[in-house]
């Protein structure tokens, strides 16, 4: 389905906007702690390129390179001495350790404190990170801006009257903060597309985030920020990482809703949670969507537990069109390489198909 866009007062037809960078590879971690030993990385660069290698294999849309700033963008979500971290972090640990991932040694119990930054490259990626899955690698810093930029560059898209934009931006975003990282993420791709749709005039956002984990990263850089609603569907936090965030009590005085499922959710029980996040942001009746796309909620994705099907993202895409809101989806979740292409597509065309 093409979809209009006002260029001067009249209207063009396009089909949805893809914006993809191949300096995603440069993240390219050699393992992961998991479950008592170091395994391979499940977060790879395979996986923005299975997916885009879909979409152009479906004719899905038309992909373009990123042209916003990553760095301006990155400024608007992050706190600076979190940014000169990850941009140092490799050549220090590098000259420290040699040419091996990093990974921190340690993090702070309740009591110990956090408003003095180590000295050491160590003690700093202990204080910025929280989990041990999360390699900086030589090319962190690289990925990093270039997923700012995807982002950034979707939504630009999208504001300048775009429907819809994806953001095959990697590595995924959702669980980094203003100022830490883990779950994969390094930086909040989601707030970045929704600090640049509020640049563009956009007087409320809200966040839909329909991955497997949930987002505590977004939901924590928008906690005290009325203007943003931020809705999360995901596996609840009391059997799944990252277990301190995601309860349905954390509420932000009605500015963020959270709607935690069981181990074994498929689509049909899915869909009544769903529909509540959808009316909670028709109530918060928003001028734009930004959607964290996970598909880890597939079947088959080898560190989740929920079990969508390949042919039930084109129903979640339509779901998500009934908003009838200017929508930019990015990219997070989805470790099943077999299907990610697929389930990515499958909720571009089911969006595009309303």
């Amino acid at each position: 389905m093409v979809t209009a866009r006002l260029r001067g007062g009249t209207a063009e037809m396009t089909a949805l906007d893809i914006v993809f960078s191949s300096a995603h590879g440069a993240q390219h971690g050699e393992a992961e702690l998991t479950d008592g030993i170091f395994t391979p990385c499940y977060e790879q660069p395979s996986r923005a390129d299975r997916v885009i290698g879909e979409l152009r294999r479906r004719g899905t849309g038309g992909v373009t390179k990123p042209h916003e700033d990553g760095i301006r963008s990155l400024e608007t979500v992050h706190e600076q001495g979190y940014l000169e971290f990850l941009e140092t972090a490799w050549p220090r640990w590098k000259a420290k350790h040699g040419d091996r991932d990093a990974l921190p040694l340690n993090w702070r119990a309740p009591g110990m404190r956090r408003d003095i930054v180590p000295r050491s490259i160590d003690g700093q990626l202990s204080h910025y990170s929280f989990d041990a899955g999360t390699p900086i690698t030589a090319g962190t810093w690289e990925a990093a801006l270039a997923a700012a930029a995807v982002a950034a560059s979707a939504q630009a898209l999208v504001s300048a009257g775009s429907r819809a934009a994806l953001a095959v931006s990697r590595p995924p975003g959702h669980h980094a903060g203003r100022d830490f990282y883990g779950g994969y993420c390094y930086v909040n791709t989601a707030a970045i597309a929704v600090e640049r749709a509020r640049e563009a005039g956009a007087r409320k956002v809200a966040v839909l985030d329909v991955d497997y984990h949930h987002g505590n990263g977004t939901q924590a850089v928008f906690w005290q920020e009325p203007a943003v609603f931020t809705c999360s569907l995901h596996a609840d936090p009391r059997d799944t990482f990252p277990f301190f965030s995601g309860h349905a009590d954390e509420t932000a005085d009605g500015t963020n809703l959270n709607i935690p499922l069981p181990h074994g959710t498929d689509w049909q029980s899915y869909r009544p949670g769903l529909e509540r996040a959808l009316s909670g942001i028709a109530g918060f009746a928003p001028d734009a969507l930004v959607v964290s796309l996970g598909v880890d909620t597939w079947e088959g994705d080898p560190i989740s537990h929920f079990r969508f099907r390949t042919s039930d993202y084109p129903g979640l895409g339509r779901a998500i069109a009934s908003a009838r809101l200017p929508t930019t989806f990015v990219l997070e979740g989805g470790y099943g390489l077999e299907a990610i292409g697929a389930n990515v597509a499958g909720v571009v065309e089911g969006f595009e198909s309303v």
